[in-house]
């Protein structure tokens, strides 16, 4: 399989009190297509920094990312919007879909700057939307008409609109209850079978469950990867232990 994103000696440090703290240590790391890489590891140990180092929303202190062989890591801030919309989609654990907007639009808006034809988009956003079980009647409504639930779906359909190379994901489950968590991982399942790379940070392991590649992290940098089937292809109960048992191992 082709390799869609990598890392070369990728470090991140921050200035705290001036002193130089560094979170992400000469970290090589490779994303293959089709993989649903999760990233794991203790509070602090660089999971979201790396997240958004992989994803252009942060630009590292040293290294290099390249994302489909092009590096991104010196590109300029307009340079790096512009990769994103076309290159990436993104789910948070806060929820940011516009509260002056309705469904429809709040997917639209950033889709239409990358395609033009708005007759066809309108049409494809409508399709997604069914699809991740929000029902016509939900479309005219504003955010704060809908349910935690609900909008994380519609987040979702805002992220894969423009057939991104990688969706990544950063806690997306973290402010649901169980019933919408469960609605939100089937629906990452689902791309994820139909061609869908994707990275998530998390720390629960019914989330890390959905994974086909668990990498763990610690002090900023991997140091424990575990490798699974597509989700529902194997036995879930020794799914559930194996990779519990690695977990275990890594000091999770």
């Amino acid at each position: 399989m082709s390799s869609v994103l990598k890392t070369e000696k990728l470090c991140k440090s921050f200035s705290n009190g001036g002193v130089q703290q560094h979170v992400i240590k000469n970290l090589d790391l490779e994303i293959v297509k089709g993989d649903f890489t999760v990233i794991m590891g203790a509070s602090g140990s660089g999971k979201s920094t790396l997240l958004y180092a992989l994803s252009g929303m942060d630009k590292p202190t040293m290294g290099k990312i390249l994302f489909n062989g092009e590096e991104i890591q010196d590109m300029s801030n307009d340079q790096l919007a512009s990769f994103r919309r076309g290159n990436c989609g993104f789910v948070f654990q806060s929820i940011y879909l516009l509260e002056n907007q309705t469904v429809l639009d709040n997917v639209l808006t950033g889709a239409l700057i990358v395609q033009k034809n708005s007759p066809e988009l309108v049409k494809k956003t409508k399709e997604l939307l069914k699809k991740v079980g929000i029902k016509e009647e939900l479309w005219n409504k504003y955010p704060n008409q809908l349910s935690g639930g609900e909008a994380q779906r519609v987040g979702i359909v805002r992220a894969i609109i423009n057939n991104p190379t990688i969706l990544f994901a950063d806690e997306p489950t973290g402010q649901l209850n169980s019933a919408s968590g469960k609605d939100v991982l089937d629906i990452f399942t689902e791309v994820h079978k139909n061609g869908q790379s994707i990275v998530m940070v998390t720390h629960d392991l019914k989330t890390a469950l959905r994974g086909t590649r668990v990498l763990f992290l610690r002090d900023g940098n991997v140091v424990g990867e575990y490798r699974m089937k597509n989700y529902g292809e194997d036995d879930m109960k020794e799914r559930r232990t194996g990779l519990q048992n690695f977990l275990d191992e890594m000091g999770w």
